[in-house]
């Protein structure tokens, strides 16, 4: 099994690769058959495998969750970590956030871009929820129901309370905890079984974004792309930064976690990941299991870099495109409700599109600007997800340190 473990971040980068190539060479040579070869074989396999990695998400959350609880002996622990990570959460997502608005004020992404270059009419737009809302959801009516609907964050609080109730009844919660721990150590073995197929699965996303998207919006976008990719490489320098500062061995870091990273860049989904990053951050990296299991999911259902700067990069390039003043009120505006965003953000692939509408209505800029960054959204979603997932487990590294 370590054998397997050692060459699994090679594999899935041999699948992104080849993905690429094939997508490019079916894109150049088949445009006829792109359609059908896409809709009857890749999305068919790539959508298959996001579909497993998502069966085992809930149960890993919920079971390490409790698991990870129940080994705190008590609330203050449970506190103590919540009270560490949210101001890390919202200090570096200001940063991500602030890393984004400025790359795209200084690289100008929307300024003489047109309508005909991007090829995207206004299109339908749809509604983000509400703070409010999102607030209200969280809070879960019924534990089956939150673990039936895979709602993470209701998982997450039913795990907390469950876990706290377990160490207030200590001897009486034995039987339930070997329960738990049983689940835990099969859905353990199934994840090791995905993983086997994981390059095929990366390979087909990825041959299946580039056959159906082509290169050709790349050209026609080419600085908002290289634009939000450079945001998001600088913030990853951040991070390798505050890494090196407390100790908490950046190389060693990202070497650990890489399978989990290239998984979350081909399948651009911060919850298919999360099962394999908490897998790394024991089997590869050796952060402490209690803060593994609480910190990773947590992080998973709140932490998204990526999403902060996707949201401030696209509200001034959409503010350059229609050609509005950006001035302070704007800026202002953007930034806050950017930064609130990205906190609730779905960890799916597109949720970062469809929460624009918030962004964008607060700034009181044209919602129609979404549909010009739509068209691609997919080829830069890779990329943030990864960000996304990075940031959660660098986090939960420097807690980990920490607590050393």
């Amino acid at each position: 099994m370590e054998g397997i473990k050692l060459k699994l971040s090679t594999r899935i980068l041999a699948g992104l690769v080849l993905g690429i190539i094939a997508g490019a060479l079916l894109n150049a040579f088949l445009p006829g058959q792109v359609k059908a070869i896409d809709h009857y074989v890749l999305s068919p396999v790539g959508q298959a495998f996001i579909r497993i990695i998502q069966f085992i998400v809930v149960p890993v959350v919920f079971t390490s969750l409790i698991i990870g609880l129940t080994s705190l002996q008590g609330t203050g622990k449970i506190g103590s970590y919540t009270l560490k990570l949210l101001p890390l959460y919202i200090i570096t997502s200001a940063v991500a956030l602030a890393i984004g608005m400025v790359t795209a004020y200084l690289l100008k992404p929307g300024t003489g871009v047109s309508i005909t270059d991007v090829g995207q009419g206004p299109g339908k737009v749809q509604k983000g929820q509400s703070l409010v809302d999102w607030l209200i959801s969280i809070v879960p009516t019924n534990p089956f129901e939150a673990l039936s609907t895979a709602n993470l964050l209701q998982v997450i609080i039913s795990a907390i309370l469950i876990g706290v109730a377990m160490n207030l009844v200590k001897e009486k919660a034995k039987p339930f905890l070997a329960l738990v721990e049983s689940v835990y150590s099969i859905v353990e073995r199934i994840l090791q079984i995905i993983l086997k197929v994981a390059p095929i699965g990366v390979f087909a996303l990825m041959a299946s974004v580039i056959a159906t998207q082509g290169f050709g919006v790349v050209n026609k976008l080419f600085m908002y792309i290289l634009g939000l990719i450079l945001a998001l490489a600088i913030m990853g320098v951040v991070y390798y930064l505050i890494l090196l500062m407390v100790g908490a061995r950046p190389n060693n870091f990202f070497k650990s976690f890489f399978p989990s990273f290239s998984l979350a860049f081909g399948t651009a989904s911060s919850n298919a990941a999360l099962p394999v990053a908490m897998d790394n951050a024991g089997n590869r990296y050796g952060m402490k299991r209690e803060i593994a299991s609480f910190a990773l999911p947590f992080g998973t259902a709140l932490k998204r870099d990526g999403a902060a700067i996707l949201q401030g990069f696209n509200a001034l390039f959409v503010a350059q495109f229609f050609d509005v003043h950006i001035t302070a009120s704007l800026i202002i505006a953007v930034f806050v409700s950017a930064l609130l965003v990205s906190f609730s953000t779905a960890g799916v692939p597109g949720a970062g599109i469809i929460m624009m509408t918030t962004v964008l209505s607060a700034a009181g800029l044209p919602l129609e600007g979404i549909a010009i960054v739509a068209g691609v959204d997919r080829l830069t979603d890779g990329f943030r997800t990864a960000l996304n997932v990075i940031g959660n487990v660098a986090n939960a590294a420097v807690i980990d340190r920490w607590n050393k």
